[in-house]
């Protein structure tokens, strides 16, 4: 159990990091090697410097980020570990328009380097229509309790079990 705590603790950090905009604090929960499959192109970014220049692509886009990560659900090995969530980015922007973001999955998946849990790949997507080949970018997780899970990470701390 302290393990899966450990993690959550580093998802955390991206919450945290994110509303910071502290690419330093970011940097330390990611290898060195990380494999980013996110939204935007190309299909993959490799090391910690493509991952943070995402992270800074966000800051430059944003005054103020908020980041939410529901319904997190971790499978944690002795030195491997992987979860996926439900996360969405939100915030103002610099002209000052308010936005809510979009809900999109998120795949987790850590290595446990000298005792810390890493991440070593993350990856980002949005369901495909098929018909129209466009990503769907308006749809809502459930509530946790329909999923049968109940994710703390990235709640406000009156609202954990």
């Amino acid at each position: 159990m302290a393990d899966e705590t450990s993690i959550r603790q580093q998802i955390e950090g991206i919450v945290e990091g994110l509303r910071n905009k502290d690419l330093e604090a970011l940097r330390r929960l990611y290898t060195t090697d990380v494999v980013s499959f996110d939204v935007e192109p190309p299909l993959q970014h490799v090391g910690i410097d493509a991952k943070l220049k995402n992270w800074a692509n966000v800051f430059a886009f944003f005054d103020t980020v908020s980041y939410e990560v529901r319904d997190l659900t971790l499978t944690v090995g002795t030195d491997v570990a992987f979860g996926h969530a439900f996360g969405r980015l939100s915030g103002t922007l610099h002209d000052g328009t308010a936005t809510n973001g979009m809900w999109v999955r998120a795949t987790f998946c850590f290595r446990k380097i000298d005792g810390t849990w890493l991440i070593a790949h993350d990856q980002v997507s949005v369901p495909l229509d098929i018909r129209t080949g466009k990503g769907v970018v308006d749809l809502q997780p459930g509530p946790a309790a329909e999923a049968g899970r109940a994710g703390t990470a990235g709640r406000p701390p009156s609202q954990r079990p």
